[in-house]
């Protein structure tokens, strides 16, 4: 059993002084996403999810915040679960700059190159200077959209319900195959030579999270390990924080960690980009399938700026990109519509079985 004190914090995401370096004009604030590991011994995880500015809020002064939809900060009168655009005329947004954020990722330089192409289309559709921040945490991305120096964003599938009840995030589109095929699986894996064969191997060991944020990099593995093996994260198995699938899967490779949690989308780009060889890991559990990144837009943009913004992702023409060749190994060749009302309702059932709580406010 890994014991814990009441509210020692299992993770904590914070927005640093070197992630402010990127660009201070985004990022000014600091946010904190916390697990206290009392809640992750109760049964069936009742686990608490905590998003706050650390410079203005402590934990006693959020507990009248506690929700699980809507910020109420934000409307939803078509009952669509994402915030609508603003009645008044005068609070929709209009900047001169719009600044894009792919979700936080080993090497943003990399990605900055990969998204290219894509942010020239996006500039030419708006008539618009796009900017891609290079974003460091999930924490920093779902702050610098509440406070509105974020525009258009790319938030994984375990942050999008967060971004949108808490930093008024709007999706609208997703990677897919030729076909409108989309999708990812979370795996367990581990290095070819350990003794980790399945699951229940698990117990007595250290597993690779990524963040709490993330849906395959923590929340659905941690609910299928207690639901379907019965192994309690921290009690049964010690839990440890990489910062991204890249992180993890490199971690498992090189030997730092005996398993990890990750989507195998990563695992598929990072194969084909040659950075890691199936030889070197092996899977030992491969989940159902979650929808992948959601892409989307701030709730508050003027209608007209959000409508050029949608048209772009739909009209962009992939072939011959660095985008098409970073996500072929992935399969992905297209962005379709979706809607979180129903596409993310698989990951807001597995928030409901966690119990996760947003504080927002």
């Amino acid at each position: 059993m890994f014991s814990s004190s009441s509210w020692r914090y299992a993770h904590v995401v914070n927005v640093s002084a070197d992630c402010y370096d990127h660009d201070k004009a985004i990022i000014n604030e600091q946010v904190m996403v916390t697990y206290p590991h009392q809640c992750l011994q109760q049964s069936f995880l009742r686990c608490c999810l905590f998003i706050s500015l650390v410079s203005m809020f402590a934990y006693a002064s959020l507990a009248s915040a506690q929700q699980r939809g809507l910020s109420p900060r934000y409307e939803d009168s078509n009952s669509d679960l994402v915030a609508d655009v603003p009645d008044r005329q005068d609070d929709w947004r209009d900047p001169r700059i719009l600044v894009f954020a792919y979700t936080p990722v080993e090497d943003p330089a990399l990605y900055a190159r990969v998204w290219d192409d894509f942010i020239q289309h996006l500039s030419d559709a708006t008539g618009k200077e796009i900017r891609f921040f290079p974003v460091q945490s999930n924490a920093a991305q779902l702050e610098a959209m509440r406070a509105g120096r974020l525009h258009i964003a790319g938030f994984n599938t375990g942050s999008t319900p967060v971004a949108v009840n808490c930093s008024g995030f709007v999706p609208f589109a997703m990677m897919a195959g030729r076909s409108g095929e989309y999708g990812y699986e979370m795996e367990l894996i581990t290095h070819p030579d350990s003794s980790i064969r399945t699951p229940e191997d698990l117990r007595g060991q250290k597993l690779a999270f990524t963040s709490p944020t993330s849906n395959s990099g923590y929340k659905a593995p941690v609910s299928i390990l207690e639901g379907e093996f019965n192994l309690k994260a921290d009690i049964d198995y010690e839990s440890t924080y990489s910062g991204s699938h890249d992180n993890s899967i490199l971690g498992v490779v090189n030997g730092d960690y005996p398993a990890a949690a990750v989507a195998n989308e990563v695992l598929r780009r990072m194969e084909g980009r040659g950075v890691v060889a199936p030889e070197q890991y092996r899977m030992v559990y491969r989940s159902q399938t979650f929808p992948t990144t959601a892409y989307g837009i701030a709730h508050d943009l003027e209608p007209g700026l959000a409508e050029n913004i949608r048209r772009a992702f739909f009209d962009y023409n992939w072939e011959g990109t660095a985008l098409a060749e970073e996500f072929a190994d992935a399969g992905m060749s297209q962005f379709i519509p979706v809607t979180y009302q129903e596409h993310w309702s698989l990951i807001r059932d597995i928030d409901r079985i966690n119990n996760t709580i947003y504080y927002c406010d």
